[in-house]
């Protein structure tokens, strides 16, 4: 029997909805990567005529923090070009590149502050703890007032929120370095530098791991957190006419779309737009999948795709494809 393909594809208006919605934070970049950058520059001038190796070995690390804004931002420009002939699904993927790549810069920088702390616990070095005291207090307003700015989106763009841990990272930097100066001045002791700032390190990877770990899930195709895959499964096998499910695919197409792809098998049923836009209605508010596609078949086919199959999901009568 010939197969009827029912394409639901949901919410376009959810999916604008999503594409417009970064264009909000493009007044945070924009104030983020100037505040930044002219950050960078000051830690220079001052390294320079200071003689501070330090400082501009900072002004190094927060170079890497601007070009991790241009790289998040240029994700989310990505994200709204149309797509092409080639690229099917646009671009909307690289903002989960953006956020991996982000996550990794954090990472290793934060590498990088251990390996030198470990060193000046080993080796300790004389600190200028007055230039350190000052340049590090503008540190905190800077870095602080860039991650407040993209605050708001740290919990539903894991491209945002990786531009977000960047700057509050390096605002927790900087408030331990105020501490430590502070500390040094105080009894000149010049250990807890180093220390403070493997203290920071830890925080600074506990955070990090768990933005890095999704967004490489995300990269790899997997079911997006938050979404719960055996709901969806038993809902779409309890649907009406409905007597096996297989082929079910659920990923992200961007930092905050999810698609969804599923075999329907509904013996006898014709092609049904009601039927499709209702499922589609169902999944994009009640699961948050706002584009998916069914495909109805008049009856199963072991080998209906080529492609891998899914996991083993169970029909409604309880028996396992």
């Amino acid at each position: 029997m010939p197969m009827a393909h029912d394409h639901a594809h949901a919410g376009h208006g959810h999916h604008h909805g999503h594409a417009h919605g970064p264009q909000n934070f493009d007044r945070a970049f924009a104030v983020g990567i100037v505040l930044n950058f002219g950050f960078v520059v000051a830690e220079v001038v001052y390294g320079f005529l200071s003689g501070s190796l330090a400082l501009l070995a900072d002004a190094g690390h927060n170079l890497a923090d601007v070009l991790g804004l241009v790289l998040a931002w240029s994700a989310i420009w990505l994200s709204r070009r149309p797509a092409t002939a080639t690229f099917t699904y646009g671009f909307r993927r690289s903002s989960i590149m953006a956020s991996m790549i982000n996550a990794m810069f954090v990472l290793v920088s934060a590498g990088m502050i251990a390996w030198e702390a470990i060193q000046r616990l080993v080796t300790p070095q004389p600190i200028a703890a007055i230039t350190v005291l000052m340049v590090a207090s503008a540190g905190i307003v800077i870095n602080g007032i860039t991650a407040w700015l993209f605050a708001r989106g740290n919990k539903g763009d894991i491209n945002i929120r990786g531009a977000f841990l960047h700057m509050l990272a390096d605002a927790a930097i900087s408030a331990g370095v105020v501490l430590a100066a502070l500390a040094m001045l105080g009894t000149g002791w010049t250990w807890i530098d180093p220390a403070v700032s493997l203290g920071i390190v830890a925080v600074i990877i506990a955070g990090t791991w768990g933005l890095f770990r999704e967004s490489l899930r995300l990269s790899l195709d997997a079911v997006p957190q938050g979404i719960d895959q055996a709901g969806v499964a038993a809902y779409l096998a309890r649907l009406p006419g409905v007597t096996h499910l297989h082929h079910l695919h659920i990923w992200s197409t961007s930092t905050t779309e999810i698609a969804l792809t599923a075999h329907l098998v509904r013996p006898g049923a014709a092609i049904d737009d009601v039927f499709s836009a209702d499922v589609a209605h169902v999944l994009e508010h009640h699961f948050g999948i706002a584009h998916a596609t069914i495909q109805i078949e008049a009856a199963p086919h072991e080998h209906a795709c080529g492609a891998a199959s899914s996991p083993m999901l169970a029909d409604p009568s309880g028996h396992r494809h």
